[in-house]
């Protein structure tokens, strides 16, 4: 059963990042990006989809650690 589970997760995993490749190359115009008044310099839009998928990757990997300590934290009072 836990085969089976890696595979169909390598294969969703594969297709995602597939698609992701796809929709990075075909939009290769320039963005920029404004955020609290502040404006960015012109990046591809597929430079920026990358960028935002690696920043919600690390903070869905680094969430449920803060959310492990914190409870932990919350327990000993």
């Amino acid at each position: 059963m836990k085969l089976i589970s890696n595979l169909l997760s390598s294969l969703l995993l594969g297709t995602w990042i597939v698609l992701g490749a796809v929709v990075a190359v075909q939009n290769a115009t320039g963005v920029s990006l404004k955020f609290l008044g502040g404006e960015t310099i012109q990046i591809p839009v597929g430079v920026l989809l990358a960028l935002v998928v690696a920043v919600g990757v690390i903070l869905g990997a680094i969430g449920p650690i803060i959310w492990q300590v914190g409870s932990f934290l919350g327990a000993r009072k």
